[in-house]
């Protein structure tokens, strides 16, 4: 029996050393793979707004003004209410992201407002909706949409 209580307590003290002193790599792996708002690269990015696909340098400068943005919030979601978020009454015309991380496909659509940048995450069965603050992506929606110029 000691012996039995000896071995489990030198076991989970390894695990307890293993588990606290992780390399860098394996963290920095392990909070990409759970973070919520991931930033995008270019070449798995394809951006379009109101039917037109963005190239060249405005894809650039939205999805670095996207990388750049920091979270607010995130929106709950009930069973049911997922339309709410994909298409709001007040939203205007989003900005659609089609991306791929890892060997998902995800798509992301933005809706910009004049204090916040609403994301909603969209992969297989499951949306994600949350509130970001990018000063730059917000103002660039007041041209680019016409309506609140």
């Amino acid at each position: 029996m000691s012996t039995t209580a000896l071995l489990l307590t030198v076991v989970f003290g390894l695990f307890k050393i293993l588990v606290t002193c992780l390399p860098t790599g394996a963290v920095e792996r392990l909070i990409r793979k759970y973070e919520m708002h991931a930033k995008l690269s270019e070449e798995n990015t394809a951006i379009t707004f109101d039917g037109t696909r963005l190239e060249g340098e405005e894809k650039a400068q939205v999805i670095q003004q996207f990388n750049e943005a920091s979270v607010l919030k995130k929106y709950y979601i009930f069973p049911g209410n997922e339309s709410l978020f994909l298409q709001p009454e007040n939203g205007g015309i989003p900005f659609v992201v089609d991306t791929k991380r890892g060997r998902k496909d995800v798509r992301l659509f933005v809706y910009r407002y004049e204090d916040h940048v609403d994301v909603v995450k969209q992969y297989k069965n499951k949306v994600i909706a949350y509130s970001v603050f990018s000063d730059s992506l917000q103002k660039g929606s007041m041209t680019a949409a016409g309506d609140l110029v």
